[in-house]
């Protein structure tokens, strides 16, 4: 009975050590071979990902975001027909299993969130430069949007900024303030979320105003202080804010890019590390990661350097929950290279691919 116990005790521990190990859900345009969502498993101690499942009900899943209880994925389906899907996940066996799919209200959705109740779930349409709020219901699956806000405007870049462009919605730890950057106006649009009808209204002020021509898109609160940071694609800049009762104002504007730098670059995502001291923007173009040192007194930046992501076009990132790795997902190379990140000087170390992916546009962990 000994050898017996203790082979089941060695066991237990085994399987308890490879459950703290996540998961990490990849999102992806249907070109090129992918399939749908790649379901990952990241182990923790090396940066290997081992593949476990995909998913592919939806054609060109790019942007996802999990339920506060991290058993339900959803999924926008990036085409000019607009949707927006719902998965049940099975922790045991890293499955995704689908559940149904909604209009998104407009075309060329690029943005999905959910809020902390994990009752609304809220999606932005790019090309038609609106926002759905869609009821979750009891089961996860999702009932049709019961409202949609529509943005109106444009901007000084005439190709890129003719009408409004919604990029991302960003819902603050309150669960009531939501900020929807809007590339085509260069407003980040401000909304209070009534938690119990699920309808948006707008803040106060309703709006902060961007430099002309920036182009808002993605969006990143500080973990532990009263900042944020959104990144301006088109001019390839980094707006820092103090975050206060709803309202955003401004600290700085600094750049993503090296200063000899003369090529052609738009940024794509950005993430503050789980400690709240460095800050991290993808540029695609110059093919790099951006990195700042965050004052912790004022919240303004500094330029630590640039990290070579090893590839072409990085889309989106996401660091591990333990701060210790950065995954970066090279759309136009299909890979995803792994990182080592110093936490004490924010720096990155190249430690190889992590996974081949084709067309990679979003990296979400559980």
């Amino acid at each position: 009975m000994r050898p017996l116990l203790i082979s089941l005790l060695c066991g237990m521990h085994f399987f308890a050590m490879a459950q703290k190990d996540p998961y990490l859900f990849v999102g992806t345009y249907s070109e090129r071979g992918s399939e749908g969502i790649y379901v990952y498993r990241f182990d923790t101690k090396t940066g290997a990902m081992t593949p476990v499942s995909v998913a592919s009900a939806l054609k060109s899943p790019s942007f996802l975001a999990l339920s506060p209880d991290k058993n339900k994925l959803y999924a926008v389906a990036e085409n000019d027909s607009g949707s927006v899907g719902a998965f049940q996940f099975n922790a045991q066996t890293g499955k995704l299993q689908f559940l149904n799919a909604q209009s998104s209200r407009g075309v060329w959705p690029c943005h999905v969130a959910v809020d902390a109740t994990g009752k609304w779930c809220m999606v932005g349409n790019y090309g038609s430069g609106n926002v759905a709020v869609l009821p979750v219901k009891a089961d996860g699956s999702l009932a049709p949007a019961h409202q949609t806000l529509q943005h109106e405007g444009k901007s000084a870049n005439a190709e890129r900024q003719e009408k409004a462009h919604v990029h991302s919605i960003n819902i603050a730890a309150n669960n009531r303030d939501v900020f929807v950057a809007d590339l085509g106006t260069d407003k980040i649009m401000a909304y209070t979320l009534d938690a119990t009808s699920g309808k948006l209204q707008s803040g106060n002020p309703p709006f902060a105003l961007m430099k002309p021509g920036g182009g808002p898109r993605h969006f990143a609160f500080h973990p532990k202080k009263a900042f944020a940071y959104g990144v301006l694609e088109l001019s390839c800049e980094v707006q820092a804010f103090r975050y206060e009762n709803g309202k955003l104002t401004d600290i700085q504007r600094i750049g993503t890019l090296p200063a000899d730098f003369k090529g052609a670059n738009t940024c794509a995502d950005i993430h503050v590390s789980p400690d709240g001291k460095f800050l991290y923007v993808s540029n695609r173009g110059h093919h790099s990661l951006a990195i700042f040192k965050i004052n912790q007194l004022d919240g303004t930046l500094k330029l630590v350097g640039h990290q070579s992501v090893m590839g072409e076009t990085p889309r989106n990132f996401a660091l591990s929950p333990d701060g210790k790795f950065v995954l970066v997902a090279n759309q136009n190379t299909d890979t995803i290279q792994l990182f080592r990140r110093n936490k004490h000087k924010g720096t990155l170390r190249h430690l190889g691919e992590a996974a081949k992916v084709s067309m990679p546009v979003c990296l979400i962990f559980r």
